[in-house]
């Protein structure tokens, strides 16, 4: 309580106008949105509220992590002259769980078998334990069709749970808020508000390193399956591949546009090779029919 009621204090210091509005804020028992209190609330004191873990991540929005905290800060505030010097403490910490590192380093060791053959082999081995009898009852390239479906739908299910969206369209709002005010300060000639302005914006750059996590966080675990199912097709269509089997590599291959090719491992566009390019397209494709389908949001809001 006391540390929450201290970062209120130095909110309120900065910016007085917050006192009144957090004051009605605390007090409801509704989950709060950004599009629910942008009429009371600026980008830029949603996002410090964000920043301060202040307001923290609810089952529908967001809510107060100490709303007893966050009332004894207003009350404190109330009755002192604050300084307008906040304490320079840095309060943001990561969302990454141990698991999430775990599946990072895991995922900075697949990335060995692309140029290293004995872990290739190892990997494409053990997944062919499940794609295997898959791919001996279709032809490859239904196989790449159905590995980019696949891989398409858990990369959008990834995305959808494990970014937080209002929490990135806050950060995306503050740093426009910031460059508007800057850009209005300049037109008047505002050297005053300008200097404010710029080290506002220094203090705001940790808002970038956390839009940074927040994406980066799901492509760890997309990458973990994603790169293991593509090492296997790589695998598969290698000369001489020890889990190459007959059929895999046909006589002539004829792509959408393209045309007819020699083989999946012709270059079609520079060293694009045929199966790289066949699986994109097929992922792209699938991956926006899934999201319309599931309605999956993984774009920010704001």
């Amino acid at each position: 309580m006391a540390r929450t009621a201290e970062k209120v204090r130095e909110l309120v210091g900065e910016d007085p106008d917050l006192r009144d509005v957090l004051a009605d804020l605390v007090e409801s028992e509704d989950e709060l949105r950004w599009r629910d209190v942008k009429g009371d609330l600026t980008s830029g004191q949603w996002g410090r509220l964000l920043q301060k873990d202040i307001l923290v991540e609810g089952d529908d929005g967001f809510r107060f992590a100490d709303p007893s905290g966050v009332r004894e800060g207003l009350e404190s505030a109330s009755g002192e002259e604050l300084s307008t010097a906040p304490e320079d403490v840095d309060d943001e910490e990561t969302s990454w769980s141990t698991y999430d590192k775990a599946a990072a380093v895991a995922t900075v060791g697949l990335f060995a078998g692309y140029s290293f053959g004995p872990v290739r082999n190892i990997i494409g081995s053990v997944m062919d334990v499940f794609l295997g009898p898959l791919d001996a009852i279709l032809p490859f390239y239904a196989v790449i069709v159905l590995l980019a479906v696949l891989t398409g739908l858990y990369s959008t299910i990834l995305q959808g749970n494990l970014m937080n969206m209002d929490k990135m369209g806050a950060y995306q709002e503050r740093m426009k808020d910031i460059q508007d005010r800057q850009k209005a300060a300049k037109e008047r000639g505002d050297d005053e508000a300008l200097d404010r302005i710029r080290e506002e914006q220094m203090d705001a750059m940790g808002d970038q390193l956390g839009m940074f996590k927040e994406q980066f966080r799901p492509m760890v675990w997309i990458m973990l399956i994603t790169i293991p199912v593509f090492l296997w097709m790589y695998w598969k269509i290698l000369p001489g591949a020890a889990g190459q089997i007959v059929g895999t590599e046909p006589d002539r291959i004829v792509m959408p546009i393209l045309g007819s090719v020699e083989s999946w491992r012709t270059g079609v566009i520079g060293p694009l090779q045929a199966w790289i390019l066949w699986y994109i397209l097929a992922s792209i494709s699938f991956s926006q029919i899934i999201r319309k389908a599931l309605n999956i949001q993984t774009t920010p809001t704001s």
